[in-house]
This record gives structure tokens, C-alpha cells and sequence, in this order.
């Protein structure tokens, strides 16, 4: 059963609002999204996200644009676990699922829902592609997820920690110093 959502998300951090067309099918997600920021500098991003079998990120395409110039993102992961950036590959995102777009309270979804983290117990460590807002650069990122309470997930990378508040079906609902869903 394919459940689908629009969801706008209040993104304190940068000022901002994200909105996400987004479609839950089995175990992947696809989803088009906007994003508009005034933190560190006004800025807009458009993006599309596709997931394979057990939301694992295939491929995010990103455009920013900024007061004085336009980044462009090509992420894709292939079946084998390579990652290319832009065409070239990316050793250094071998062993990632997952892509992160910095301020995107959407892709903190995958790897709960993976593991279904806003339901049962556990703790993950991922490294994860990282991608810096808004110039849209990619690095790779530890990043652990732990389960509290029924829809209730900490978020950790390093020293930071956020108690994230997730809907029944693993969207993130309050990202705290983040994002509020509206």
C-alpha cells in the first residue's frame, strides 16, 4: 500500500520552510521537495530522492540557488555500494545508505524506518553522505540513531543530540533546534 504525504516543515535553524511531496511504497520512499533558507545566506533548493528496497538511498538530485551563484548535485549509490558525486566516484561514502541533506528534517527518515527505530528498541551507527547546505557539497558523516519510546528517536553526530518526534509512519513531526512540522 502506497501511502502518500505533503508535509511543511517550520526549519528554525535556517530560517525557513521545507516542503516535501512524499510517497511511502513497501520499504522505499520517494520524494520532491523545496526548501527555502535565509541561514547562513538566503538561499532556495529544489530536490528529488529516490530509494531502493529497504529506503536506501539510490539517487538525490539538488539544485540551490544562492544571491550570486547556483550549485547542482548528482548523488547516486549503485547496487554495489559505490558513490558518485556528480558523475565522479566518491570512495569515501563506501559502506553509506544513506544521503543527508544538512537542515532536511525528510531524511532523517530512511534509517528509522529501516529499522523501524520509531517502534521497537535498538541503536545504529551509519556513516552517512552528508550534504552541506546550501552550496550542496558532499562529505560522509557518522551518525547514530537510538531508539527512546514509541515515536520518540535520538538523534546523535558527534557531540550533537536531538530527541527526535516522529508520526506513525517514521516522518519526522519535531526536530528540536531544527524544525517543527506545521
Amino acid at each position: 500500500m502506497t501511502n502518500h504525504h505533503v508535509l511543511t516543515w517550520h526549519v528554525t535553524e535556517s530560517g525557513g520552510y521545507e516542503t516535501a511531496w512524499i510517497e511511502l511504497d513497501g520499504s522505499t520512499l520517494r520524494a520532491r521537495g523545496r526548501v527555502v533558507g535565509t541561514v547562513p545566506e538566503p538561499y532556495w533548493i529544489t530536490y528529488e530522492l529516490k530509494t531502493v528496497d529497504d529506503f536506501v538511498t539510490q539517487r538525490l538530485q539538488a539544485t540551490a540557488e544562492m544571491t550570486d551563484m547556483t550549485a547542482e548535485l548528482d548523488l547516486r549509490r549503485a547496487e554495489d555500494g559505490r558513490w558518485t558525486v556528480d558523475g565522479e566516484p566518491a570512495p569515501d561514502l563506501y559502506g553509506a545508505l544513506d544521503c543527508d541533506l544538512g537542515l532536511s528534517p525528510l531524511t532523517n527518515t530512511m534509517p528509522v524506518l529501516r529499522h523501524a527505530l520509531h517502534r521497537t528498541p535498538g541503536e545504529r551507527e551509519f556513516l552517512m553522505a552528508w550534504i552541506h547546505v546550501p552550496d550542496l557539497t558532499v562529505r560522509p558523516n557518522r551518525q547514530t540513531y537510538t531508539h527512546l519510546s514509541a515515536s520518540r528517536v535520538r538523534y546523535a553526530s558527534g557531540t550533537y543530540r536531538a530527541d527526535l518526534t516522529l508520526d506513525a509512519d517514521g516522518l519526522v513531526v519535531a526536530y528540536p533546534g531544527l524544525a517543527k512540522r506545521l
